[in-house]
């Protein structure tokens, strides 16, 4: 029987799938299926064990063993009243740029946050339960010292007196891993940062 020219002449001696792709489309190509990798054998050598025998590690260093470092600074020119707003901005920025909610402290100077104010409604424990989980971004007042240490620190400095923010600015460089970011009046926080920063 002839073949129509509109259809693929499909040979025996080819392997792979027998589907033909719909005229304009593309063939799919079969995709490995995940699933727990074959253990290479390791004749000669008795027990069940099958793969490589893992190296030992070093042990891993922690926050508390590693030697104090001055975290990164970034100022955010902002006045009083956009403090928060530029706080928040900051907040949005790290999370879409990978950085996990549970890495970032927020402090404020002035009023609390509103996240702050609305969590504390419910009640201390609540609030810094949440805290202590460690899995979402935590807003807390600069004279927080229950406040434990994160990779990133935000302050917005939103008021209160110069005692409070050089307070909070200490803080935060206490507790900033890596990245300290304040959102606040140039002049006056170069002027109150802690010296050696």
């Amino acid at each position: 029987m002839p073949l129509i020219p509109e259809e693929p002449q499909i040979h025996e001696s080819v392997p792979g799938p027998r589907a033909v792709p719909a005229a304009g489309r593309p063939a799919m190509t079969p995709r490995p299926v995940p699933g727990p990798r074959p253990v290479p054998s390791r004749s000669g050598i008795p027990g069940p064990r099958s793969g490589p025998v893992p190296s030992p590690r070093a042990p891993r260093t922690t926050v508390a063993d590693a030697p104090a470092a001055t975290p990164q600074i970034q100022l955010i020119p902002a006045s009083p009243q956009g403090a928060l707003g530029a706080a928040d901005e900051a907040v949005d920025l790290l999370l879409d740029t990978g950085r996990a909610p549970g890495e970032v402290l927020v402090f404020t100077t002035g009023e609390p946050h509103p996240w702050a104010a609305h969590e504390l409604s419910f009640g201390e424990a609540s609030y810094w339960a949440q805290h202590d989980a460690g899995d979402d971004v935590f807003y807390a007042a600069a004279d927080a010292d229950r406040a434990s240490a994160r990779p990133v620190v935000v302050v917005a400095v939103n008021g209160g007196s110069d005692a409070a923010v050089t307070g909070a600015l200490s803080a935060a460089v206490a507790r900033a891993g890596a990245l300290l970011i304040v959102c606040g009046d140039p002049q006056s926080v170069n002027a109150l940062l802690p010296a050696g920063v």
